[in-house]
């Protein structure tokens, strides 16, 4: 990730992506009928059912916004609902689902329209993360115990340098340096210590300018670190749920839309160990990086043109990219039933091989990225999560601690769950809705809360 300007539109076309052809249709219906000044809610209402049968959780959060805003579409709200509306259309029909999940466009569009809802329903507020961790466990992290004195100095610390960064007065980029250092010095080696999220979502904000722009999201993430201060001072143990979701988020965006390159290896191992992947640069620039982006693009669209499309039941498919899919799928099925296995090969049935683990984590991030990439979001989904719970079994394992990790029989059944998935998609039909092996799944992670103090020497990657 680099500070240079970005692309637009923020994410490039995925050719190989999965259409979801009924959603589409229905979004150029709805902007029909709003330029004809008739009702959208039955056009919207359409593909927001298509997408969540699909398993695009954040697109059919939008398409819900619209529907929701939808009766107070006019007057001088009706530019900018149309303008979300053709947005929205635009980015769907790239099939891109990290652009989908993580464009600030979008989100700039939802929280709009939820402004718009909020004017008539009290206390109806809405958050990046919203939508960028649609469908998302998120593992616990802890705040680790620290002296009173000691917290007592940095909180003052924090708390002068925080004061010209929310003003934006002019000693703000001093004022951030001060702040990043208190962060940097808060955290621990842990990788589910919450500082050190802290300090990898301070220095990206660093890194893409919001920072030092004086970006509202950036104060308000500064904002929050002095609250988890507090937290911490007060002898909390755990951090706040809603605080690591908005820090995952913001230190997912750049990386998730963009890529990531060899100086982001560090932040990348960090987002593996809650659940999130991205794509790794190609070419040597950004600038390079999207010219070789482009014309592979073009090639496979060009390659792709009579090939036989697959239908998926609300999702249609690229038959070659399908044929491709099920390869990765198959390896990676494979290697998670080998690893998992010998994970829990050991004779009492509680000790875990962290090695292992680690491996039966990756072939699930494997599947994850596949299945993303091809737009079976259901798949997807729980693929990262049951990426996300073997992350977590091998995290226990270092820390010798039981407790740290979610349940066995929770796993097995994602892992289950996961197979008959692939199976019905290795047979042409649609895979099921992932709503509740995830939401067990889920429940397990955010349940398994790791050792607070604990620190182990280092986080397998």
């Amino acid at each position: 990730m680099t500070s240079v300007d970005l692309p637009s539109p923020e994410a490039l076309p995925n050719p190989r992506g999965a259409a979801v052809h009924e959603a589409e249709a229905a979004l150029a219906e709805a902007r029909q009928a709003s330029d004809a000044q008739v009702t959208v809610v039955g056009p919207l209402l359409r593909a927001a059912q298509a997408l969540r049968q699909a398993g695009w959780l954040a697109s059919q959060r939008f398409t819900d916004a619209l529907v929701l805003v939808a009766p107070f579409a006019n007057d001088d709200f009706l530019p900018q609902f149309r303008a979300a509306l053709v947005d929205f259309h635009a980015a769907l029909t790239r099939r891109n689902l990290r652009e989908l999940a993580c464009s600030p466009t979008l989100f700039a569009h939802y929280r709009e329209l939820n402004a718009q809802v909020g004017r008539y329903t009290r206390g109806y507020t809405v958050a990046f993360e919203d939508l960028a961790l649609a469908g998302r466990p998120i593992a616990p992290a802890t705040l680790r115990a620290s002296a009173a004195s000691k917290l007592a100095v940095l909180r003052a610390r924090y708390e002068q340098a925080l004061l010209p960064v929310l003003k934006g007065h002019e000693q703000a980029s001093a004022a951030l340096d001060e702040l990043d250092a208190c962060i940097a010095e808060l955290a621990g080696t842990d990788p589910y210590d919450v500082w050190r999220l802290a300090s990898a979502c301070a220095r990206a904000l660093r890194v893409n300018g919001r920072a030092q722009a004086g970006d509202p999201e950036a104060k308000r993430f500064y904002a929050r670190c002095n609250l988890l201060l507090a937290d911490q001072a007060h002898g909390q143990l755990l951090a706040p749920r809603s605080f690591v979701r908005a820090a995952l988020a913001l230190l997912w965006r750049d990386l998730a839309l963009y890529g990531a390159a060899a100086e982001d290896a560090d932040a990348v191992a960090l987002l593996n160990d809650y659940g999130l992947t991205v794509d790794w640069h190609v070419a040597a620039t950004q600038a390079s990086e999207a010219a070789w982006e482009q014309g592979a693009s073009q090639a496979e669209a060009a390659a792709s043109q009579d090939a036989v499309a697959r239908e998926l039941g609300p999702v249609s498919v690229n038959v070659l990219a399908y044929e491709d899919f099920l390869q990765t799928a198959d390896a990676s099925m494979a290697a998670l039933a080998v690893s998992g296995d010998a994970a829990f090969a050991a004779a009492d049935g509680t000790t875990v091989d962290g090695a292992a683990a680690e491996h039966a984590a990756r072939a699930a991030y494997r599947l994850g990225a596949a299945a993303q990439a091809l737009g079976l979001g259901h798949v997807a989904l729980l693929a990262d999560a049951l990426g996300l719970a073997w992350r977590r079994q091998a995290y226990a394992a270092r820390v010798g601690s039981a407790g740290a990790a979610p349940a066995r029989r929770s796993i097995e059944q994602a892992g289950e769950a996961l197979r008959a998935m692939l199976l019905r998609v290795a047979a042409g039909f649609a895979p099921p809705d992932s709503a509740v092996p995830l939401a067990l799944l889920t429940q397990a992670i955010e349940r398994a809360a790791p050792v607070a103090g604990t620190a182990p020497a280092s986080s397998v990657s």
